[in-house]
């Protein structure tokens, strides 16, 4: 099978780990037959550097013409400074709505050889398997108006949180559409205690789930669930929330795993290519030292693979890979505790690559 993959590297750290996550892909080329052709454009900080626009036309027209995406990551304190229009996560942001990215799905989860390692009790992180569906064009970050304002003299700021009935029917759905092959539960988080905009929710999530008798819904109010994810992380299955609730407890969700160096992501669409990406930002201040952990970057070739090509032989391969790395005690720097020595980027790939073979399945 022969597939073309837009790389967006980005800024930072992202060249580096998309470099890495490029020489997998490679490697399952080899394994199981496929070739992956691969064309390269800027976004972010680099793409305001070159064409002074985050988000360039012949970027845009370079991914849609793919069959998937792969980023790197985007923004730094160089851009901190920089109009709002030239920021580079507007670049991140105006992608996502051109290529009508509605979905983005984080799975959470704990490497075997890495729960004595977490932060938080062993007994509580053993076992996670979640999946955090966030809603992804609506909400806050989209919202009109978004302006600073004069009031009574005095300086102010209007953010507006909107969201249309299609917008949330189409996202819940999809949640209760991975229930349904995963663990057969939906926990929806919302804040319709206080929100308007959450009351609709909860309202057409108990209309979504009667098209799911074999899902369970439940409903939990957003503050509740940022404590719940620290609590007790294994009651969830399926957790779907509107954007901005989203970004904030999957990056929370995140630190479960010990890393934000470990988690992927994937952003869908009902139709066209998808954008994978690591959750982790893009990490100036170890840029170009050799010091990223490339893994989250890897397993979302994974979620590629599996998501946007039907490979799941091959994305179980990956994911095999890199639970045999670690297990082999391999660790980047930011995995390392106590006296360990850790390696480079490119020498943790290397360990992956050494256990991606056809054989392993």
């Amino acid at each position: 099978m022969e597939k073309t993959i837009t790389l967006l590297p980005g800024d930072g750290i992202g060249p580096e780990v998309v470099t890495e996550a490029t020489r997998v892909l490679d490697k399952i080329g080899i394994e199981f037959g496929h070739k992956f052709n691969y064309q390269t454009a800027a976004i972010g900080g680099t793409a305001v550097d070159q064409f002074e626009d985050p988000l360039p036309k012949e970027t845009l027209d370079l991914c849609r013409e793919s069959d998937a995406i792969l980023l790197g990551a985007v923004g730094g304190p160089k851009w901190d400074s920089y109009p709002a229009h030239l920021r580079p996560e507007k670049g991140l942001l105006r992608i996502r709505k051109e290529l009508q990215l509605f979905s983005n799905l984080r799975p959470v989860s704990i490497y075997n050889s890495l729960v004595s390692e977490s932060t938080i009790k062993e007994e509580v992180v053993r076992g996670i398997d979640l999946l955090i569906v966030r809603e992804l064009t609506g909400g806050l970050y989209f919202g009109e108006p978004s302006e600073r304002l004069d009031v009574d003299g005095e300086e102010a700021a209007v953010d507006t949180l909107s969201y249309k009935r299609s917008e949330i029917e189409r996202i819940v759905r999809m949640a209760f559409e991975l229930a349904e092959v995963r663990g057969g539960k939906v926990m929806s988080v919302d804040k319709a205690n206080v929100l308007e905009s959450s009351r609709l929710w909860r309202q057409i999530a108990n209309e979504i789930a009667e098209e799911f008798p074999n899902v369970t819904l439940e409903h939990m109010l957003v503050d509740n669930a940022a404590m719940q994810l620290i609590r007790n992380p294994r009651q969830f299955d399926v957790l779907v929330t509107e954007n901005l609730f989203g970004d904030i407890l999957s990056d929370e969700a995140s630190m479960i795993s010990g890393s934000l160096g470990l988690l992927p992501s994937a952003s869908l669409s009902a139709e066209g290519p998808g954008i994978y990406e690591p959750i982790h930002g893009s990490a100036p201040d170890i840029a170009g030292k050799g010091l990223a952990n490339p893994l989250a970057t890897i397993a979302s070739v994974a979620m590629m693979l599996k998501y946007a090509f039907k490979m799941e032989l091959e994305s179980e391969a990956i994911m095999d890979a890199i639970n045999q790395a670690l297990d082999s005690g391999v660790r980047t720097a930011d995995l390392v505790y106590g006296n360990q020595e850790a390696v480079s980027t490119t020498e943790m790939t290397d360990t992956v690559l050494h256990y991606i073979t056809k054989s392993t399945k």
